[in-house]
Parts: structure tokens; C-alpha cells; sequence
């Protein structure tokens, strides 16, 4: 049994897996991981592997726990992955992209596929037919953009993200929204368009913090999979178990 663990900018994810099955996911902060950590422990006594993927260096203390109660992997450029790496510089390669490959290369391993991480930023991560990673793109993120807008103008409001919003805005607050949820859905689809155009038979995949608001905006066809990264980060402690 596994535990994956992914410790984002502002909380940690994690989630219990049987071989490639999820039987639990978890959400909780930074600060809390030792008691969390106790009572997954206490709930999936049977968990004797651990990955652990971080965006914070300082993860010293975290990996003491892990290792004291698993066998312990950290996802890092060293790291052996069940996909052939094309990117020029794969040392500043985002762990969470590295993830979010490798699901893909377990799901779709003969597929050109095209993963989507709608989160502070989004991320565009393409995986060939013959099982390699290219690269993608990164662009802001929607609270990115509403900050942005807010805190680089004079008077523009900062505003919350609200779902039901129409095409043409009625107020500054609304035209704030209509522009940045569009914006991202247009941005979105014109990006899928020109993979299409190079790339026959695409399968998408949208996942992220902000993937249901954008999945119902977006007119190309994909597939929404909130825990497609902690499957990833599964499928490569499973790898690396066997070499």
C-alpha cells in the first residue's frame, strides 16, 4: 500500500493507493502534516511505501516522519520515470508536470496526449504517441490574472472568481470576470486547436484546482480527473519500486 504525498504551495494533497487504485485522498495544511500523517497511518496501517513531491526545499522534518514509518521515494531530477524525457533542461523541469506526464504515460502510453493543470498557473504538458515528453507551455493562472489586474492598475477591484458569469460584463466587477474566465477558455481552445492540427487523434486531459470552472467553458472535447497528478506520482513509486 502507498502513501503519495504532494506538498503544493499552500497545502498538501496526499492520498492512500492499492497498487494503481485510490482509496482515499486527503487535502489538510502544511503545518498539520504529523498529525495527519498519524491518523492516515492509523486509518491504512498496511502503508508500507512512500513518494513525496515538493515545491518547498525545506522538507527535513517531513521526510524523518515518512522514513520512520515507510520506505521513502522523493521525487527529484534523478529520479527514474516510465517516460522517455525530451525537455533541454529537465533539471528546472516542475515535479508536478514530471507527475502529471507520467499518468499520462500510464493511461495513455500510446497516445498523443495533452495534459492541462489549470492551477496558479497552467501548465501544458504534450506526451507523444511513442511515449515521450516534449515540453508545453505556462501561462497565469485565473487568480494569477484577477491579481494581477488588480494589484498593477489604479482603481480596478480585486475580485472574487464566480462561475455563472455572461460573455458581456455589466459592471467592472463582471467585465473583470467575463475577461479572465473567456480569456483562459479562448486561450485554452486555441491551444488545443493548433495541437490538433499537428497531432492526430489528441486525447485532453484538464485537471487542477480550477479544472471544473473551466471545463464546463471550454468547447473542445476533455477529460476532467481531479487526481491525475497524485495518480502519476503513484505510477512512478510503482516504477521504481521494480528497478
Amino acid at each position: 500500500m502507498n502513501l503519495i504525498i504532494d506538498i503544493g504551495n499552500s497545502a498538501v494533497k496526499s492520498a492512500v493507493f492499492q497498487d494503481a487504485k485510490i482509496l482515499r485522498s486527503y487535502v489538510f495544511p502544511f503545518e498539520n502534516f504529523s498529525e495527519n500523517f498519524q491518523k492516515i497511518k492509523k486509518d491504512y496501517p498496511q502503508i508500507g511505501f512512500s513518494m513525496l513531491s515538493s515545491v518547498i526545499k525545506d522538507t527535513f522534518e517531513i521526510e524523518k516522519i515518512l522514513k520512520r514509518e515507510t520506505k521513502l521515494f522523493v521525487l527529484g531530477e534523478n529520479t527514474r520515470l516510465p517516460f522517455k524525457n525530451n525537455y533541454a533542461s529537465p533539471q528546472t523541469l516542475g515535479k508536478d508536470r514530471l507527475a502529471l506526464v507520467a499518468a499520462g504515460s500510464l493511461k495513455y502510453q500510446n497516445k498523443n496526449l495533452l495534459v492541462i493543470d489549470a492551477g496558479t498557473c497552467i501548465t501544458f504538458d504534450f506526451k507523444n504517441d511513442k511515449n515521450e515528453y516534449l515540453g508545453g507551455a505556462i501561462s497565469p493562472g485565473l487568480q494569477m490574472r484577477l491579481k494581477a489586474l488588480h494589484n498593477f492598475t489604479a482603481k480596478l477591484p480585486l475580485v472574487k472568481l464566480e462561475e455563472n458569469i455572461a460573455l458581456i460584463g455589466d459592471s467592472t466587477k463582471n467585465s473583470i470576470l467575463s475577461g479572465v474566465l473567456n480569456g483562459v477558455a479562448a486561450e485554452l481552445d486555441g491551444i488545443i486547436d493548433r495541437y490538433k492540427a499537428d497531432y492526430k487523434y489528441l486525447t485532453i486531459i484538464l485537471t487542477g484546482g480550477d479544472s471544473q470552472i473551466l471545463s464546463k467553458r471550454v468547447k473542445n472535447g476533455i477529460f476532467a480527473n481531479p487526481n491525475f497528478l497524485l495518480e502519476g506520482l503513484n505510477y512512478i513509486l510503482e516504477f521504481n519500486k521494480t528497478q
